[in-house]
């Protein structure tokens, strides 16, 4: 098995796992992916980020030769995706948003299925279920059929069923959606693992905490269109230095401070929180200021903090509009990588 993960390693020089010119694709009259260009690194965790109906899931079943662009061009590990589509295939996996799993199977037989599918002998293809069963915290329920998996657990083992055999890039089409924050910190830990050990992962995601957390760089992307791209720094330097975050003591004061705020230049964010507003602030000086104005206007502030903007900050900013998102245990020492 050593072997194998050893055969499964992706350098990390030499050209980008994917790039991608001008690619667009209409349904209808809808322009679902609008000209995106991309450049993702070998052994990278990319992000592309944006609500629902954004252009993600469009652009990786692009990518991943689900799809044909209309316009432009893109190569996958080298291989072009409209003249070279099996080339591309047999270095990727896909996990899509929704679970495709045999349902009369058992969590395990589904995995040893794949194995075989893919190649490995009985054997192998029964180990390498075991040790994704583990490695996911589905071990105690590696023999029960997958029509009694709570929705969680199907993600989860449709997630490890693209990692049978670990490929150079693997699309993880929001990856963490309806899962608990115990076994979407699993699914973290284990992409983290992967790219670590060399594979590419191109991951799209409504969580800006996620990108934030696992994305080496982010593509922001809105109707079709990549808006920004960079660092997660970098794109938090797009909003201005730093961020006022102010808590009201009264809600109902909410209104009057945002009309105050917009008449002195900014452009405050009304938070979840009824008494919640944050804004950007160029500079730390200015916000004793702000905060002097509010209470002398008779709107009293209960708490206040300063800080580096959120990227879901950067997304309002950049969009005018929040990221939407809809809406176990940490993974074993002994998950390897199979190629």
């Amino acid at each position: 098995m050593a072997a194998l993960a050893e055969e499964g390693r992706v350098e990390r020089d030499g050209p980008p796992a994917i790039i991608a010119e001008g690619l667009t694709k209409r349904f209808g009259a809808t322009r679902a992916v609008d000209g995106i260009d991309l450049s993702v690194r070998r052994g990278a965790i990319y992000g592309l980020l944006g609500p629902n109906g954004a252009g993600k899931t469009t652009t990786v079943r692009l990518l991943s030769t689900l799809i044909r662009p209309d316009r432009g061009r893109a190569r996958v590990l080298g291989h072009d995706i409209v003249t070279e589509p099996a080339a591309v295939r047999a270095g990727i996996a896909l996990t899509g948003q929704f679970a495709s799993l045999d349902e009369d199977l058992t969590g395990r037989d589904n995995l040893v299925l794949i194995g075989r599918l893919l190649g490995l002998g009985g054997r192998p293809a029964r180990s390498r279920a075991d040790q994704l069963l583990a490695a996911f915290g589905l071990a105690e329920a590696a023999r029960r059929q997958v029509r009694t998996y709570s929705g969680g657990m199907r993600r989860r083992l449709d997630i490890a069923a693209s990692l049978v055999v670990t490929p150079d890039l693997i699309f993880l089409d929001e990856p963490t959606t309806g899962l608990d924050p115990r076994s979407r910190a699993q699914v973290w830990a284990i992409v983290q693992g992967l790219a670590g050990r060399g594979t590419t992962v191109l991951l799209t995601t409504q969580y800006l905490e996620e990108a934030d957390r696992l994305a080496e760089r982010i593509a922001v992307i809105d109707h079709g269109r990549v808006i920004a791209e960079g660092t997660s720094a970098e794109l938090k330097a797009r909003v201005g230095s730093g961020t006022l975050h102010l808590t009201l003591a009264n809600h109902a004061e909410r209104e009057r401070a945002v009309a105050l705020l917009a008449a002195l230049g900014h452009q405050p964010r009304r938070e979840v929180d009824r008494r919640g507003l944050s804004l950007p602030v160029a500079d730390a000086d200015v916000a004793p200021d702000l905060i002097a104005r509010l209470i002398a206007a008779g709107i009293p502030v209960a708490d206040f903090a300063y800080g580096q903007p959120t990227l879901d900050q950067v997304f309002f900013a950049l969009t005018g509009h929040a990221a939407e998102p809809e809406g176990a245990a940490t993974p074993g020492p002994g998950l390897e990588v199979m190629r």
